[in-house]
C-alpha cells in the first residue's frame, strides 16, 4: 500500500511538473525551425540540411537535455534544492578556502544567475508573440494586430501575479499534458506522411550537416539552441517536485512528445518547403489553425508563468544569500509557502518585456536575442556542477573532467555561435545581465564595507555588559530584543537607547541572524540560546537561504529551550543605518553611491523578518564606506 501510495504521489508530482518545468522548452517548436531557416542566417532550405537540423536538435534534446541536466546536474543537489544560485552555494562550500578559486566561482555562478533575469524576459515576449503570430498564418490581415494582441496578453498576465496561481495552477498540469499529447500526435501524423524524416534518428546525418555546411552550420547553432532553452529549468524546479518525477515528466511525455513534433515539421517541410514561413500552424491544414492559436497561446502564457514565478524564487534566494537588497514579499497562498510575489520584481520585468515585444517586434528578431542568455547560464552550469562533483562529491579527476569536458564543449560551441549575433539582438539580455550583474557585486561588496566598518568600531559585548552592570542603570518591565549583527559588537540601538532613555529592560535579548548556505535548516536547531548573565541572553537564528524569515515564529521555538516570549510585553530595537559614501579606500564612487541608494530603498529589516510593526522601536546610526 505504501508503495502505492507513493507511486501515485510521484505521479501527481509528475503531471504538475509537466505543466511547471516543462513549459518553456515545451513551446519551443512553435519558433525554433522558423528560426533556423531564416533567410537572414543563410542557410539553404535542401532535404539534406533539413534532416541534419531535425538531427541535431533530436540529439541535442537527448544528450543536452537527458544525459547533462536529467542524468547528471539533477544529482547535484543542494539539500533538495537546485537552480544555480543552490548550485552555487554548493560549489563555494566545495572549494573551502580556496580563495582564488572562491572569487572566480562567485563571479561565474553571479553572472550566470544574473543572465537567467536575461532569459526570463525574453521567454514570456517570445512565447506569447510566436503563438499570436499564428493569426497571420489564419489571414495576412490579423498581422497588424499581434503586437498589440501580445502586449494585451503580457499585461493581463503580470496584473495577476498579485492574486497567485493557487487557484488555477492545479490547472496547468493536465493543460500541458494535453500540450505534448497534441504536439506528439501531429508529429506522428506528418511523420507518417513523411516517412523519409526519420532517417534524422542517425546521427550521422547532424555531422554531415557540419561536414557540408561549415561555417553556416556554426552559426545555425546559434537558433538549434531555441530547442533546448527551458532545460535549466527542470534544474531550478528540482526543490518543488523533486528529482524522480522530473525524470518522469520528461522521459514519459515531455521527450517522446519534442521528438515526434521536430521530426513531424521536419517531414512536412520535405513534403512543403513552402511552409517554412510558419511550419507550426501549417502541420495539420488551414482549419486547425485558430484551435492551435488558442492552445498555443495558454500554453505560453503559462510558460511564461513558470519563468516569472523562477525569477521571483531566484530574487528571494538571492536577497538571503546577500546578493540583493531586501524586497517586499508577498505570500499568495496559505498552503504552499513557496507561492512568492515580488511587487517591484514583477512590474520592472513587465516593462522589459514589453519593450522586448516593441523594439524587436516579431519572434524571429527576438530569436537573435534569446540565445545568448540561455547558453551562458549552461555553461556556467557545468563549470560549476565540475566543482560540486570534483570537490564535494571527490570522484576521480579523469572521470570528473571526462562527464563535465564533453558537455563544456558543447555549451562553448553553442555559446560562440551566439556571441556573434550580439549585435543583432543579442546585446539586450547581456545588457540586462551585466545591469544585475553589477548591482549584485555591488550590494554584496557594499554590505562587506558596512560589516567592516561596524567590526573595526565594534565595542564586545562581553566586556561592555561586565561594566555596565558594574552600576547598572535602571530596569523596567518587559523584554527588550536588539538585533544584532554577526561581529561580536554592542548593538548601535542599545547604546542609543541607554544614552538616550537611561533605562534596560528586565529582560534583554540579542538577537543575531545567521544565513547558510543550505536551502532549509532543520527546525530542531534554528534556534541557539547563550546566557550571558543579569537577565541578558544572547538568540542566534539560522535560516536557510530558502526559509521564510520569520522572527516571531523562530522567538516561538525559544520557549522550548526556557526563554517564552510574550509579544505584548516585547519591544524590538533596530538600528536604522544610514550609509554616507566617503572618498577613499574602498569602491569607485559611482558603485559606492549606487550602493547608498540600493541600502536607502531596501526593505527594513523589521518589516523583511516579519516582526510587528508596533512592537518595533527604529534608532538611528551612520555608517561610512
Amino acid at each position: 500500500m505504501d508503495t502505492q501510495q507513493n507511486n501515485k504521489k510521484v505521479a501527481g508530482l509528475a503531471l504538475a511538473a509537466i505543466g511547471i518545468v516543462y513549459g518553456d522548452i515545451g513551446t519551443s517548436p512553435l519558433y525554433s525551425l522558423k528560426t533556423v531557416f531564416d533567410p537572414t542566417h543563410g542557410l539553404a532550405l535542401t532535404p539534406a540540411n533539413l534532416v541534419g537540423v531535425v538531427s541535431l536538435i533530436f540529439w541535442g534534446l537527448t544528450i543536452i537535455v537527458s544525459f547533462k541536466y536529467v542524468a547528471l546536474v539533477l544529482r547535484a543537489d543542494n539539500r533538495g534544492e537546485g537552480g544555480i544560485m543552490a548550485l552555487l552555494a554548493l560549489a563555494l562550500a566545495a572549494v573551502g578556502e580556496r580563495k582564488r578559486l572562491h572569487t572566480a566561482l562567485l563571479l561565474i555562478g553571479v553572472f550566470g544567475a544574473s543572465l537567467f533575469y536575461g532569459d526570463s524576459v525574453i521567454t514570456p515576449a517570445i512565447s506569447v508573440l510566436s503563438a499570436v503570430e499564428g493569426l497571420e498564418v489564419a489571414t495576412p490581415a490579423m498581422q497588424a494586430y499581434v503586437v498589440p494582441l501580445t502586449i494585451v496578453i503580457l499585461i493581463g498576465l503580470y496584473a495577476a501575479q498579485s492574486h497567485g496561481t493557487a487557484g488555477i495552477g492545479r490547472w496547468f498540469g493536465p493543460i500541458m499534458l494535453v500540450w505534448f499529447a497534441v504536439l506528439a500526435a501531429i508529429g506522428v501524423l506528418n511523420i507518417a506522411r513523411s516517412p523519409a524524416i526519420l532517417v534524422a534518428l542517425n546521427p550521422w546525418h547532424a555531422l554531415r550537416f557540419f561536414i557540408d555546411n561549415r561555417g553556416i552550420a556554426f552559426l545555425a547553432l546559434g537558433a538549434i539552441v531555441l530547442a533546448f532553452t527551458g532545460a535549466e529549468a527542470l534544474y531550478a524546479d528540482m526543490g518543488h517536485f523533486g528529482r524522480k518525477p522530473i525524470r518522469l515528466a520528461w522521459f514519459a511525455v515531455a521527450f517522446p512528445a519534442l521528438a515526434l513534433n521536430y521530426l513531424g515539421q521536419g517531414g512536412l517541410l520535405l513534403a512543403r518547403p513552402e511552409a517554412i514561413a510558419n511550419p507550426f500552424f501549417q502541420q495539420l491544414g488551414s482549419w486547425s489553425v485558430y484551435p492551435l492559436v488558442v492552445l498555443s497561446t495558454i500554453a505560453t502564457v503559462i510558460a511564461s508563468q513558470a519563468t516569472i514565478s523562477g525569477t521571483f524564487s531566484m530574487t528571494k534566494e538571492a536577497i538571503a544569500l546577500g546578493f540583493l537588497p531586501r524586497m517586499r514579499v508577498v505570500h499568495t497562498s496559505e498552503r504552499e509557502i513557496g507561492q512568492i510575489y515580488l511587487p517591484l520584481i514583477n512590474w520592472l520585468q513587465l516593462i522589459a518585456v514589453l519593450l522586448a515585444v516593441v523594439g524587436f517586434g516579431s519572434s524571429e528578431q527576438l530569436a537573435s536575442a534569446y540565445g545568448i542568455a540561455v547558453t551562458a547560464t549552461m555553461l556556467a552550469t557545468t563549470i560549476l556542477t565540475y566543482f560540486v562533483i570534483r570537490y564535494r562529491w571527490r570522484m576521480n579527476l579523469l572521470l570528473c573532467l571526462g562527464a563535465t569536458g564533453f558537455f563544456l564543449v558543447i555549451d562553448v560551441a553553442f555559446f560562440a555561435a551566439n556571441a556573434l549575433k550580439i549585435l543583432h539582438g543579442g546585446w539586450f539580455p547581456l545588457l540586462l545581465g551585466v545591469l544585475l550583474f553589477t548591482l549584485m557585486l555591488t550590494w554584496r561588496r557594499g554590505r562587506q564595507q558596512v560589516f567592516d566598518n561596524l567590526q573595526k568600531h565594534a565595542i564586545p559585548l562581553d566586556a561592555f555588559l561586565e561594566s555596565l552592570f558594574i552600576g547598572p542603570p535602571t530596569r523596567v518591565p518587559g523584554t527588550a530584543i536588539f538585533l544584532r549583527g554577526e561581529s561580536d559588537g554592542v548593538p548601535h540601538a542599545m547604546l542609543h537607547n541607554l544614552s538616550h532613555n537611561k533605562v534596560l529592560h528586565e529582560r534583554v535579548v540579542f538577537l543575531t541572524v545567521h544565513i547558510t548556505d543550505e536551502p532549509r535548516v532543520d527546525p530542531q536547531s534554528q534556534v541557539r540560546i547563550t546566557g550571558l548573565g543579569h537577565g541578558c541572553h544572547q538568540v542566534d537564528v539560522t535560516f536557510g537561504f530558502k526559509d521564510e524569515p520569520d522572527i516571531p515564529g523562530m522567538l516561538g521555538l525559544c520557549a522550548r529551550h526556557g526563554l517564552a516570549f510574550d509579544m505584548m510585553e516585547t519591544s524590538f530595537f533596530v538600528a536604522r543605518q544610514t550609509v554616507i559614501s566617503t572618498p577613499g579606500a574602498g569602491m569607485a564612487p559611482w558603485r559606492e553611491h549606487l550602493f547608498v541608494a540600493m541600502q536607502r530603498n531596501a526593505r527594513d529589516a523589521a518589516d523583511y523578518y516579519r516582526i510587528p510593526t508596533n512592537r518595533v522601536i527604529e534608532l538611528g546610526t551612520q555608517v561610512e564606506i
